[in-house]
């Protein structure tokens, strides 16, 4: 069953001249690990403010087509409805943090929608145990690090508990091995927890691995969709301006100049090692 469906979503700002997004159809089954990706510009932050009404509630604008998540109607439901649902985390943690102390931010949400003092406490700790910052619960927040004030973010969207969690490129401002962690809570939380996960993200060195469903955007529109290993392989997606994975281009090459490795084309530099470790094993 599908927990996003969107059928000829087509979305136009205010004042703009043509669509930001274009008769975009496509299906998230619950429990998915999807990643969005594609040149920038393509449409990958506007569709993701669709998910939770930000689009066209806050922003206006022409929103044409349908989309159903988590059996509702974003277009017929205010934000903060839609916030129990699916929760996102933007690009920049600083947006999100505003609160004295990390527990505070992270109880924001669930005080703002009127749960019970005793219940906020349990959510809290539990939401801050599973993303690892437990023990700066008590730091302001702009006192932490980037790596840190990421963490702070998801654990303030994990409190509300939603089915669903949109990350629009949650990694940007961080070193790779800041962001290697953070996708890491973020694959614990999809296998563990069996939460949805939509990730918006250019570097799919990091993040290729994790994901069972890749869409490739390219000017408002979906031109590649289904199993990343597939999508990477192909030389089309590469000439849209995608960064396919340093281990999947050297793979390639390797397969052209003769070397007899897997037909399972890797998307992590673990994956391409073990091929070739295998592919000059020593006869027993």
């Amino acid at each position: 069953m599908s927990i996003i469906e969107t059928k000829n979503l087509t979305y136009t700002y205010p004042g703009a001249s043509k669509p930001s997004i274009l008769d975009v159809s496509f299906k998230v089954k619950k429990g998915e690990f999807v990643l969005i990706t594609g040149p920038s510009g393509c449409g990958k932050t506007t569709l993701c403010r669709c998910f939770n009404g930000l689009v066209p509630h806050f922003y206006q604008g022409e929103l044409k087509g349908e989309i159903t998540v988590a059996g509702q109607d974003p277009l017929k439901r205010h934000t903060y409805e839609m916030a129990k649902h699916v929760g996102l985390v933007f690009q920049n943690p600083e947006n999100q943090l505003f609160a004295l102390s990390v527990e505070k931010d992270v109880a924001f949400g669930l005080e703002n929608v009127g749960v019970p003092r005793e219940e906020i406490r349990k959510k809290v700790d539990h939401a801050m145990n599973l993303t690892g910052i437990y023990d700066l619960r008590e730091r302001s927040p702009h006192e932490i690090s980037g790596g840190q004030q990421q963490r702070v973010a998801i654990a303030s969207v994990l409190a509300m508990e939603p089915e669903i969690i949109v990350l629009d490129e949650p990694t940007s401002f961080l070193d790779p091995l800041s962001a290697e962690k953070i996708f890491e809570v973020i694959n614990d939380l999809n296998k563990k927890q069996g939460i949805t996960v939509i990730l918006v993200e250019h570097r799919l060195d990091l993040t290729a691995k994790y994901t069972n469903h890749l869409i490739v955007m390219d000017e408002g529109k979906i031109r590649f969709e289904g199993p990343p290993r597939e999508i990477l392989s192909n030389d089309e997606t590469r000439l849209i301006g995608v960064g396919i994975p340093k281990a999947t281009l050297l793979y390639q090459m390797l397969k052209k100049d003769g070397l007899n490795l897997s037909d399972t084309t890797p998307l992590s530099s673990e994956e391409l090692a073990d091929q070739i470790l295998e592919e000059f094993k020593p006869n027993d």
